[in-house]
């Protein structure tokens, strides 16, 4: 994952921060940075892009957000994932907003099967800056441009490491632009006067002593005309491929020596320069010395770019028949192209099918989670429902047994207690009281008779969660006796 503490900015170290702690690794914990929209999933923009190593689709593109309230509580909210998020054990509704606490339990997805635990699984930590960044992942956006920096390839050109004031034949940096850098060998400059250096293999000992010392005055060595045929019998044999590279090479090295003669240039003409402002009626000697020296570098230079345009020149030849004899043979080998082309796709297509099926098989597994899932719910609601009609039956049960008068066997309406303690209702105790003044159940007189409206209160509620055809029965009794009452 890289080294997560030079991925952070600077203003994070030091002080406590929330992360999420994954649960049996000390890698790849999430950090919640204050301020800032922390986002989970397998797609491309979300902060911390998870691709499981099981189960592929177990995470969703976006699968979850987490942020800060106003009052700077971090709070977690399912963005309609597949699988679901789950806060200490218990599934969270889909773009609802839940807000977490240290030491709570995250887990992104579900369990597969003959596994206990899901892969993602989370603590809410908050811990100081030192002790929880070496084990920090990298955000999405980090690893991009650290992968975007290693894949960087950088070109140049011989024209760009050309100086503006270089001198010699006017069409000269008319060919160079022609030739360019090979990728893997690229020139650096460090400075003023100081170039990369080359592999030592592509260096001719006649021509690594270009660069004049400190203490020399007079002219430089440089090529003379038996190595220049050398040179050109070598160009010649333009058919292998290894020679154009090593001549490549060499006018590169050559092209970093006509920089350092143009620079060591430079500066002798600044040093003549100040050598003249400073003698301005004294001895000149030393100006005349060092002139002669400038001279000298000048036709050196100018030397070397006529070597150089020579070589470029040969190079280009050499290029143009290479690729007239790479173009017939790309003619001949058209067919074996194409049965390569050929068998490349059919590989193409076998590895699709391949990794559809992975995918079927993946869908599979989570579909047996989800029925796994669906059977326990299942089991749930039925227990409910079984603990429901069983205190429906008490219910039924204590209404016949204890909420029955015993005159007309129908759960009481208006309900009266006799001073004996029995409750009838108040309709049928009075119609038994034009027939005898005493208690059906206990034959005792009938001295006095009191409405029960915590009966009738407890009978109406419970009534109200019985059948309709229960509810309709009572109401026409009460709406008969009503009527009974006012004939």
């Amino acid at each position: 994952m890289g080294d997560p503490g030079s991925l952070v900015p600077r203003d994070r170290r030091g002080g406590r921060s929330w992360c999420l702690r994954r649960v049996g690794m000390d890698a790849e914990w999430l950090l919640l940075e204050d301020g800032n929209e922390v986002t989970l999933g397998r797609g491309l923009g979300v902060t911390y892009q998870l691709v499981s190593k099981i189960c592929p689709l177990m995470i969703s593109r976006n699968h979850c957000v987490l942020k800060q309230n106003t009052e700077g509580q971090w709070t977690i909210m399912d963005n309609k994932s597949l699988n679901g998020v789950w806060l200490n054990k218990v599934r969270l509704q889909p773009l609802e907003v839940y807000s977490i606490h240290k030491g709570d339990h995250i887990q992104l997805g579900v369990a597969l099967e003959n596994k206990e635990n899901a892969e993602y699984e989370y603590e809410v930590t908050e811990e100081d800056w030192e002790k929880i960044h070496p084990y920090l992942s990298p955000t999405s956006d980090q690893l991009m441009e650290k992968n975007k920096g290693s894949r960087t390839k950088r070109k140049c050109s011989l024209d760009e490491l050309e100086a503006p004031e270089a001198e010699g034949p006017s069409h000269l940096k008319s060919k160079m632009n022609r030739t360019s850098c090979e990728p893997g060998q690229p020139l650096k400059s460090h400075g003023k006067g100081e170039m990369a250096s080359q592999p030592s293999e592509y260096l001719e000992p006649k021509l690594t002593s270009l660069e004049p010392s400190e203490h020399t005055t007079g002219p430089h060595v440089h090529l003379g005309p038996a190595k220049v045929l050398e040179l050109q019998h070598e160009e010649q044999r333009a058919s292998d491929p290894l020679v154009s590279q090593s001549r490549l090479e060499l006018i590169k090295v050559t092209m970093s020596r006509i920089l350092k003669l143009k620079t060591q240039m430079q500066e002798k003409q600044e040093a003549v320069l100040n050598e003249k402002k400073q003698t301005q009626k004294g001895d000149s000697k030393n100006i005349v010395q060092m002139e002669q020296e400038l001279q000298d570098l000048q036709s050196q230079l100018w030397a070397e770019q006529a070597q150089q345009q020579a070589r470029v020149e040969q190079l280009e030849k050499t290029f143009q028949e290479e690729q007239q004899y790479l173009q017939g043979l790309e003619k001949e080998q058209g067919e074996e192209n194409l049965k390569q082309q050929l068998a490349q796709a059919l590989q193409e297509h076998w590895a699709l099918m391949e990794e559809l099926n992975r995918s079927k098989k993946d869908f599979e597994a989570i579909l047996q989670a989800k029925n796994r899932e669906l059977e326990q719910t299942k089991e749930e609601k039925e227990k409910v429902q079984a603990q429901k009609e069983e205190v429906l039956s008490h219910m039924n049960d204590v209404l016949e047994n204890e909420l029955q008068c015993i005159i007309c066997s129908e759960y009481f309406i208006e309900a009266v207690t006799l001073n004996c303690a029995h409750s009838f209702c108040s309709f049928c105790i009075n119609e038994w009281m034009k027939r005898k003044v005493e208690c059906p159940i206990c034959r005792k007189d009938i001295k006095s008779k009191t409405p029960s409206l915590v009966l009738d209160n407890c009978i109406s509620k419970m009534v109200d969660n019985l059948s309709s055809e229960v509810r309709e029965r009572r109401i026409d009794l009460i709406k008969g006796r009503k009527a009974k009452r006012l004939l």
